[in-house]
């Protein structure tokens, strides 16, 4: 409706973390430059101000440290919120990250409660070069203990944000730096979204499209291209990619009998795989093709920002591979 209150992307997860400051004591945010600069992408703009020095903290530039914090305050009975200015500096705290942050309540037989949230900024099309421009979601999808989640809209950003910041086990919240500043309806009121729980973003029949973070705003306009031909595209939005809800992917197969898998990490070894995988397992005798995948090519994303844009998946190249898998011609990377 028109009287719906808009919130930027960003906004949405900047009142998510607000509004969790605000109602429990035990939560806290500890990052590179979040304080008075408020992040590099402007996140956590204005939480130092409003909560503080104590409860939102400005760290050294150690990412190891900055995980290590987190774990250790998690497990001693705080909430905090630990911010990795990008996705590709995940790489430096992977043995806190997977060693520690995901394996201590197995270590423990239980008994240990990790409420850490992770955030980052991951995803590319800002020409940031291949070291600050990667989609590593499937690296953290692949570890027991973690949760792993990708919001594509602002309502889905703040509700998702909400949920980890409540969860008992360590979660990842993967922020897309080229949706920062899309708007959407995103009430002011506490709402969560479940974690585990996908969206089916757009209604259809002849084809299934799974897609997460930036691409499902890629599919949903080619899902709406080809509407205007007659083909009516299912689109869904996992949401939480660790859990992953199977169910409704499979559900959707089972009605559409074709599927297509869109991701903008690179497509070897990427989440799509995991997916068809899954898919051919419970599914397989209701396909009528191969599942599809569409991804970026494998190769490290370039700095040019006209080979960026071609290294993207974007919705024409998703046009043209739904249309492979409708018209079974081979689908590219």
């Amino acid at each position: 409706m028109s009287d719906e209150r808009k919130l930027p992307y960003v906004m949405a997860f900047n009142e998510a973390v607000s509004q969790a400051l605000e109602d429990d004591p035990n939560v806290f945010c500890a990052g590179e430059d979040i304080g008075a600069f408020g992040g590099v992408f402007g996140t956590f703009g204005g939480l130092q101000a409003k909560f503080g020095v104590e409860r939102v903290v400005d760290t050294p530039i150690s990412e190891q440290a900055i995980i290590g914090l987190g774990v250790g305050a998690a497990v001693t009975g705080l909430r905090p919120i630990v911010d990795l200015m990008f996705m590709d500096f995940m790489c430096v705290a992977m043995d806190q990250i997977v060693n520690q942050a995901a394996k201590l309540k197995y270590m423990f037989g239980g008994e240990a409660r990790i409420p850490l949230t992770i955030t980052t900024a991951g995803g590319g099309g800002l020409s940031a070069a291949a070291q600050h421009s990667q989609s590593l979601e499937a690296l953290l999808c692949h570890i027991p203990g973690l949760k792993v989640v990708h919001p594509a809209t602002p309502y889905d950003m703040k509700g998702l944000m909400a949920a980890c910041i409540r969860e008992d086990n360590p979660t990842v919240m993967i922020k897309h730096k080229r949706l920062l500043g899309i708007q959407g309806p995103v009430p002011e009121e506490r709402y969560i979204v479940p974690l585990g729980v996908a969206n089916v973003v757009r209604s259809g029949n002849d084809v299934t499209i799974v897609a997460w973070g930036r691409m499902v705003h890629e599919v949903t306009a080619a899902a709406e291209k080809l509407a205007g031909e007659g083909i009516q595209c299912e689109v869904i939005d996992p949401r939480t990619l660790q859990p992953l809800d199977i169910d409704t992917i499979v559900a959707s197969a089972k009605k559409t009998n074709r599927v297509v898998v869109v991701h903008e990490a690179v497509r070897f070894g990427g989440l799509g795989a995991e997916v068809a995988a899954q898919i051919q397992e419970h599914a397989f005798d209701y396909l009528d093709a191969p599942v599809g995948r569409i991804a970026a090519p494998f190769s490290p994303v370039p700095f040019s920002p006209a080979l960026e844009q071609h290294y993207i998946p974007d919705a024409a190249r998703i046009e043209a591979g739904i249309r492979s898998v409708l018209f079974r011609t081979p689908v590219g990377a």
